[in-house]
């Protein structure tokens, strides 16, 4: 991953743990109302994406078992992994493109809110991909997947060339020659993988998304309904479809690209179908990037234009990350995919201890905060989830009471410790383990492991029923601790 040039190393900062009768009078902890439904807390575990389902996207026991986990510290919210809204082959993430995904989504949501006691409402980010290919071998690419046209000819001066005997000229060249007869898009597929674009409206497939996407993700969301999962994240952040719609490189010329309302319409189109499928009162909100942080991208005015437009369609909240684009992504080894989180747009997404000078807790505060004040500044009051580096009481109390977000979320820190909502509202916050942003969860996420914490993920590990990786290794749970 990116590092800061700067490179100065950080420690957890958690300040001072509130006592019990302090914790329970505190604003994170009063409740709060998503739509039609009330949290208990303004405590929030966002999407991470454990990699424990199955190649088909089924619910599995490790899956029940990782949402059960972070259920027993009764956050206010837990929100599922992005789960594929369409049927295509994307390694083990779940899946609600088919119905035959209920049952295994209707345990899920029977299982959270029984290890909570009722305490934790679990809600679902649905979200929809484009294709992306690993990394060729230069060989492969240039015999198997270029597409050798005129204007190859004509650069190489082999107008009475074969076809074959082109690929075999362009294979003998060096990276920096195949500068001159290649096309930037054609050295992106070589040196990066092959990756599907919204503005690849050559292809039908793309030039229609406007025309399938509203139906298939209000499709998803009656599956979400029918299982009983109390509430719909629509994913319109970091690299994926939505947000590609979103960003301010999307120059589509059809009406869904170009100016801030053309970019905003699909995914208010999208809104409009969920919320027209699952009724009023059911819990819609979505989560979006305060600034996409690659140089051409939106930025922060982008951002606080969109969330006013979606509070104004009626988004029951908003939720805020950043970065965590292919645009600036490390250049993966062949036979390996490009991974979203690897350039600076994904240092900003998820920064480590290793930093600059403003340190890797908090980054997406204020940012935040400006998107927040330009929703109430518009006369909206839909909550907004903050999400970033938050790994104290003291820091999320300050920013709900300071205005700058209503709900803060920690997703890392929850990986650490699942508990450390509930001892900090027990008065026993001294007992929290501490994330150290090592990104040693980042790491493993982008080889597509199943995903630990190096915390807990070898202690312990002949307490019974516990379960291992697959080279028993490691334990996929985190130790249980009693209240």
């Amino acid at each position: 991953m990116w590092k800061p040039t700067e490179k100065i190393r950080y420690q957890p900062r958690p300040g001072k743990w509130p006592n019990k009768i302090e914790a329970e009078g505190s604003t994170w902890f009063t409740p709060i109302k998503i739509g039609q439904v009330q949290l208990k807390a303004r405590t929030w575990v966002p999407a991470m994406v454990p990699w424990r389902s199955t190649e088909e996207g089924i619910v599995t026991d490790q899956v029940l078992a990782w949402y059960e986990r972070f259920a027993k510290g009764q956050p206010g919210c837990i929100v599922i992994e992005a789960t594929g809204i369409q049927e295509v082959p994307s390694g083990p993430l779940l899946r609600i493109g088919h119905d035959r995904f209920i049952p295994g989504l209707k345990e899920l949501s029977d299982t959270v809110h029984l290890a909570s006691g009722g305490q934790t409402k679990l809600f679902i980010q649905l979200i929809d991909f484009l294709s992306i290919r690993r990394r060729p071998e230069p060989e492969k690419y240039f015999q198997r997947f270029l597409n050798i046209t005129d204007a190859h000819r004509a650069v190489i001066g082999a107008e009475g060339w074969t076809e074959q005997e082109i690929r075999d000229h362009l294979n003998t060249l060096d990276s920096n020659e195949l500068g001159n007869f290649l096309t930037q898009r054609e050295l992106d597929d070589l040196r990066m993988g092959a990756r599907e674009r919204v503005t690849d409206v050559q292809f039908d497939h793309i030039k229609q998304l406007p025309n399938v996407l509203p139906e298939l993700f209000s499709d998803a969301a009656e599956r979400a309904q029918k299982a009983g999962i109390d509430g719909i994240e629509l994913h319109y952040a970091h690299a994926y479809t939505m947000a590609s719609f979103l960003s301010r490189k999307n120059n589509r010329e059809d009406g869904y690209g170009g100016s801030l309302d053309n970019r905003a319409r699909l995914p208010l189109e999208v809104f409009a179908a969920v919320r027209k499928r699952v009724g009023d009162e059911y819990p819609v909100g979505c989560r979006f990037l305060s600034d996409e942080c690659i140089p051409g991208g939106s930025d922060v005015d982008d951002a606080a234009y969109f969330g006013v437009e979606l509070a104004k369609a009626g988004m029951d909240f908003l939720s805020l990350s950043r970065g965590g684009k292919f645009d600036d992504a490390k250049q993966p080894g062949v036979g390996e995919a490009a991974y979203p989180y690897t350039g600076q747009s994904g240092y900003e997404c998820m920064p480590s201890y290793i930093s600059d000078n403003f340190g890797p807790f908090g980054r997406n505060v204020e940012p935040t905060a400006l998107i927040r004040k330009a929703i109430r500044d518009a006369g909206f009051d839909t909550p907004i989830v903050l999400a970033g580096g938050i790994h104290s009481f003291e820091k999320a109390e300050a920013i709900l009471n300071s205005g700058e977000a209503d709900i803060v979320a920690s997703a890392r820190q929850a990986l650490a410790d699942p508990d450390w909502f509930l001892k900090v509202k027990l008065g026993r916050g001294e007992e929290v383990r501490l994330c150290t942003y090592s990104n040693y969860c980042e790491g493993l996420d982008q080889k597509h492991k199943v995903v630990t914490c190096k915390l807990w993920d070898r202690i312990e590990m002949d307490e019974p029923d516990v379960q291992k990786s697959a080279d028993g290794k490691r334990r996929l749970i985190a130790p249980n601790w009693t209240a």
